[in-house]
């Protein structure tokens, strides 16, 4: 931004007067989104540190998984948060030993799922290895593609259930100390 404003000054008229007060928005703009993404990740320590340290999990990644979610364990298990969020395979009853994408589930859970899956393999992490092993052994690049996604659900799953356990005891803790 600051290369731009420098080449913009090299310019009179209106355009560039127009560009220069966009530029200023613009670096408003940026400086309050940054602003609430630290507010955001202050919250998300607090509710679920752990799910930060999953690899490829963004603070806003982090927050739709923790708001939508509304509480892990009111899942009994992880075939149940994989069907809420929409990882559960779909079986292909006119075949066999086939699947199909699930559509259904929670939209805003498995976009932000398959951001951290997408980034685990482009960034060399878990993800790339497993989708590897997957293409290896016959599946599409897209199927491939889409199968970490049920392993990062099931990842997230244990984190927040960890987290909210250890959540809970501090909130038990700081009760009884109240009392």
């Amino acid at each position: 931004m600051d290369e731009l404003a420098d080449r913009i000054t090299e310019f009179t008229g209106v355009v560039a007067q127009i560009a220069g007060e966009l530029l200023q928005r613009c670096r408003q703009m940026t400086r309050r989104i940054d602003e609430l993404e630290r507010e955001i990740r202050g919250r998300v320590r607090v509710l679920a540190p752990s799910l930060l340290a999953v690899p490829g999990c963004g603070v806003l990644s982090a927050a739709v998984i923790i708001g939508e979610t509304a509480g892990a364990h009111r899942f009994h298990s992880k075939d149940a948060y994989a069907k809420f969020n929409g990882t559960a395979p779909i079986p292909v009853w006119s075949a066999h030993e086939r699947v199909r994408l699930n559509r259904g589930g929670n939209r805003a859970v498995n976009a932000a799922l398959h951001a951290i899956a997408i980034t685990q393999v482009a960034r060399g992490g878990p993800g790339k290895d497993y989708v590897d092993k997957l293409q290896a052994a016959g599946k599409s690049r897209r199927e491939a593609l889409r199968l970490p996604r049920r392993r990062v659900s099931d990842r997230v799953f244990q984190v927040l259930r960890a987290d909210e356990s250890d959540l809970g005891k501090v909130a038990d803790a700081t009760f009884s100390a109240a009392a």
